[in-house]
């Protein structure tokens, strides 16, 4: 990990993990309005002073390398790509924008996927909440941005692959808010996070599923002692809840974002590589909600967090393999578990058990490993819990 919370940490500081979690891209159909350029200093385009246009079109879509929402054409649906960190034969990364500009002033709403290169739900929920937006009859400003991670998407993986100074995979959701005078990855987030999203977010959702080989339930991370941000958590009908706070993973994006000012969760989708139809439709129908929370659509709200039964874990906790064989789980995602309760069991090539696990907290499971065969130091399951472990601290290892 590149960042690692304190240690020690009780009650709201008690998380020392975070999640596994998103992405892929499409292209919606739109008309791009073209918009002359403010500046083109990257010091005023940095602090979110104007739209800068490159002059390049990649198929049919103009390319920025900052971007105010406020300078498109109200009442219209947007596309554009935004210019990130260059490669090493001088070429840039693109990440797709589509922003659909209100015919009202309002409020300014970002969401996000593609952070991880692995995770297919949280990018279709994106993208069919931007399919249902009419711009001509909303207020404010809705910016998606589907592929953060092309790299990864590319070879549908979790982690950038990244060589700049060694031979690396990159976590994209431990290094925001970016540098840009880091290795390609931190230098591609600083673009981002200061060019794109920041300056165009009065509220934002960073979607994400579950990695490769590791499912997890529908639920949002969430610092709840933010009144902001639990007014959106709660709006999601899920049945889990992380209260995260901000600082026990700081070099999240959504927690960059909230260090930042701008009220931000966590939703995740479910399981990577693959498309949990009836899991996004949640997830879309919460998302609708908070944009209706904003003002920026109108419309009765669906269903939220009221009308179904939402266990808030306090903390996470995970189980980890200590031999190699083939996992058999005793649990499946969202059951209940007791402290001392058996949650699976391991057998080697001979059918031998050869480990048994228990959960050491009541609570709920949140996350299930996939890949039958583990060896030792892979997660098995995920738990959220109420109250703390015996001896005060939790971990999740990624």
């Amino acid at each position: 990990m590149a960042d690692k919370p304190q240690k020690g940490i009780k009650r709201r500081d008690l998380i020392k993990a975070s999640i596994t979690t998103v992405g892929a891209a499409t292209a919606l159909s739109a008309n791009t309005i073209p918009v002359a350029a403010q500046t083109s200093s990257s010091t005023e385009a940095a602090s979110g002073k104007g739209t800068v246009y490159t002059g390049e079109t990649i198929q049919g879509k103009k390319v920025v390398s900052a971007l105010d929402v406020n300078d498109l054409e109200p009442g219209r649906r947007h596309q554009l790509y935004f210019q990130g960190v260059q490669m090493r034969t001088g070429e840039h990364w693109y990440v797709s924008v589509i922003a659909a500009r209100g015919a009202n002033p309002g409020k300014r709403v970002v969401l996000t996927s593609g952070v991880h290169g692995d995770e297919m739900s949280s990018v279709h929920t994106v993208m069919t909440v931007m399919n249902q937006l009419n711009p001509a009859q909303m207020s404010g400003t809705v910016m998606a941005v589907t592929d953060i991670s092309r790299p990864a998407m590319l070879a549908i993986q979790r982690k950038w692959p990244n060589s700049s100074r060694s031979i690396d995979l990159i976590d994209m959701n431990r290094v925001w808010p970016g540098n840009e005078s880091g290795t390609a990855p931190d230098r591609h987030a600083a673009l981002v996070f200061n060019r794109l999203l920041r300056p165009n977010a009065d509220a934002a959702i960073d979607f994400h599923t579950g990695t490769t080989g590791f499912e997890v339930s529908a639920f949002n991370i969430a610092d709840m002692d933010v009144p902001e941000v639990k007014a959106m958590a709660d709006l999601y009908p899920v049945s889990q809840i992380l209260d995260m706070p901000q600082h026990a993973f700081p070099t999240t994006l959504h927690n960059a974002l909230l260090a930042a000012g701008v009220p931000a969760i966590c939703p995740e989708v479910g399981a990577a590589r693959a498309l949990d139809l009836p899991m996004i439709a949640q997830f879309v129908e919460g998302t609708m909600n908070v944009l209706k929370q904003h003002g920026i659509i109108v419309g009765p709200m669906g269903r939220t967090g009221k009308d179904v039964r939402v266990f808030i874990g306090r903390g996470a906790v995970p189980i980890v393999a200590t031999e190699g064989g083939f996992l058999e789980h005793l649990v499946e995602l969202n059951d209940k578990v007791e402290a001392g309760q058996k949650i699976a069991i391991q057998r080697n090539s001979f059918g031998e058990v050869v480990a048994e696990y228990t959960s050491s907290v009541t609570g709920e499971i949140s996350g299930l490993r996939t890949d039958v065969m583990s060896e030792p130091g892979d997660n098995l399951a995920f738990i959220l819990f109420d109250k703390p472990v015996p001896n005060g601290e939790d971990t999740y290892q990624e």
